[in-house]
């Protein structure tokens, strides 16, 4: 069995498989609840189409509705016993038929267009899930509740998001910036731009991203760039060796080269909170 992209892993392997993923993200032009769809009842056999949009049905207290996911889908554990209807390249339609699902939940940035489009002349009801930004989480967690009938758990975890996300906000609403360059990955070397939803976490940390005005989402960039801009800190998703041939980078002489499990902010989920924690933490060492 092959390794999987670490987009979809805890392990955090296989970065250059994200980086792909990722610089598909330009496409995605909605957010939030754009096609939630009107159902006559509740749900009750849901399909997902990513692992983000799993740990979203969870969080919303349905995943005892969960019929099959996406390849990848590891989070909670109870979501790697479901049965898997592809990857995020490629759904297996006649899996997903096989199922008989009453609502299928599908990510604008992340799924083949064809499958989306296919998928919506099956007549089975399709949720298309993107979140661009934080606010966008808790709200996607309501919709869910909605379409699963489990409106009360959703509203619980919704608040709990947004509470805690308070917490951060007014804890570095006037931390002193620190700049921080965020690596996909190093060959070629990929980072995200103001746009990014990681960007977002950065800001919401006190973090300046040099690369914020690029106007690609996953931009490449050059090495003699980031030795110009010589970020205080660089965060990784793997591992950190690689910085240590370039210790003219102030981030490597002073040692804020700092590795974070992906799956924290990489994933639109609540689980992001604890990326921007770790991130923020990252940050207040480096002001020290």
């Amino acid at each position: 069995m092959r390794s999987p992209p670490w987009f979809f892993t805890t392990a955090g392997c296989k970065a250059f498989f994200c980086a792909l993923l990722l610089a598909l993200l330009p496409c995605a032009a909605f957010a939030g609840n754009s096609d939630e769809p009107v159902l006559p009842t509740p749900a009750q056999r849901i399909v997902t189409l990513a692992p983000s949009l799993a740990e979203l049905v969870y969080a919303a207290g349905a995943g005892d509705k969960l019929v099959g996911v996406s390849a990848w889908s590891d989070y909670p554990a109870a979501a790697k016993a479901l049965p898997q209807i592809g990857g995020y390249g490629k759904i297996d339609l006649e899996r997903v038929l096989q199922l008989r699902p009453d609502l299928i939940i599908g990510w604008r940035g992340g799924n083949a267009p064809r499958d989306l489009e296919r998928l919506k002349t099956l007549g089975i009801p399709l949720y298309i899930s993107d979140a661009r930004h934080l606010g966008d989480i808790p709200r996607q967690i309501e919709t869910i509740g909605r379409l699963a009938g489990t409106p009360a758990q959703a509203a619980r975890e919704a608040t709990a998001f947004r509470r805690e996300l308070h917490v951060l906000e007014n804890r570095y609403r006037d931390a002193r910036p620190v700049s921080v360059f965020y690596q996909l990955w190093h060959r070629p070397l990929l980072t995200v731009n103001g746009q990014h939803l990681i960007d977002e976490v950065m800001r919401l940390c006190g973090g300046v991203n040099p690369y914020a005005a690029l106007p690609a989402l996953t931009p490449t960039v050059s090495l003699e760039s980031l030795l110009a801009a010589d970020p205080a800190v660089i965060v990784v998703n793997g591992n950190t060796e690689y910085w240590r041939q370039y210790p003219q980078l102030d981030a490597v002489r002073r040692n804020r080269l700092y590795a974070i499990n992906p799956d924290f902010l990489h994933r639109a989920t609540p689980r992001l909170l604890e990326g921007a924690r770790q991130l923020c933490a990252v940050l207040d060492q480096a002001r020290k």
